[in-house]
């Protein structure tokens, strides 16, 4: 398997990736998918995407999960309506990331991945213990599936996602690494918080993005890979140094312009080929 193989965050019918077609026409081999709209979540659409997978010669290394009523306006209403932690649709998308899950394992897929939200920092608090029960529960379905849950960076402190995983007590909890969300939410220098957190890092984003003049009340700004303040080669660098070798899958949220994904992307792939060539990136068996 090669080190690093570039990759992209991709969509069905839901979400914000990009289509398999685009990812296709980019040539990248690997994608992380935005699990589809709930009613095509069925073997028959399993069987036909993995044909295409086969065809288009990718492999699919996570499914992420995602909810109706999510909204990423702005950091309070991220608080209120993202994840497991809000408690009014609780139930219901516990629900759902197990089906993603088992619709993941026909997907022939090992790591099912989201945003779980804002986890209180403070480890007394009722809803603390009640996310760490839910993590516990959606974990346990995963490793009866043979699969890992990889949970995304951003919302958190590397410290308190840490104490976080050491509190859920899983073995198949792991971490999505998106450098872009610490400075986006304001939560830590990006390259500390991997060196941090790096023995439990087992997928990656590569996005960018530049800090807020208000960090963790106000969003900082998502812009193209390589013009932000995570410094992509420090980035790639500091993968090497933890020992990742997985998928780069770059994550670039704009709207459904074809046109412009292809350009921002390609370019995307052409600077992390550039610096996966400086910084010493050789294939690994």
């Amino acid at each position: 398997m090669e080190k690093w193989p570039v990759g992209v965050f991709a969509s069905i019918d839901a979400g914000l990736g990009v289509k398999l077609e685009i990812a296709h026409e980019l040539g990248v081999p690997t994608i992380q998918l935005h699990a589809p709209e709930k009613s095509t979540r069925t073997q028959e659409n399993a069987d036909r995407f993995l044909q295409t997978l086969q065809d288009y010669n990718i492999r699919l290394t996570a499914v992420f999960g995602g909810f109706e009523g999510e909204s990423y306006a702005d950091i309070p209403t991220v608080m209120e309506t993202v994840g497991l932690v809000p408690p009014g649709p609780r139930a219901e998308r516990i629900q759902e990331i197990k089906e993603i899950a088992d619709f993941a394992k026909m997907l022939k897929c090992e790591v099912v991945a989201l945003h779980l939200g804002f986890v209180p920092h403070d480890a007394s608090d009722p809803l603390y213990q009640e996310i760490v029960a839910v993590t516990r529960d959606v974990c346990d379905h995963c490793q009866q599936n043979g699969q890992a849950l990889h949970l995304e960076t951003g919302q958190e402190t590397a410290d308190a996602l840490l104490q976080f995983i050491s509190d859920v007590q899983r073995d198949n909890l792991f971490i999505n690494f998106d450098p872009a969300n610490m400075i986006l939410y304001g939560t830590g220098e990006p390259i500390e918080a991997l060196k941090k957190i790096g023995k439990y890092v087992r997928s990656i984003h590569c996005k960018d993005g530049t800090w807020s003049d208000k960090p963790g009340e106000t969003w900082g700004a998502e812009v193209p890979l390589g013009e932000g303040d995570v410094g992509m080669e420090n980035y790639l660098r500091t993968l090497g140094e933890i020992g990742y070798t997985g998928p780069l899958t770059i994550e670039r949220e704009i709207p459904e312009e074809p046109t412009r994904q292809k350009a921002e992307i390609g370019a995307a792939i052409e600077l992390l080929n550039k610096l996966k060539a400086k910084v010493g990136c050789s294939s690994s068996g």
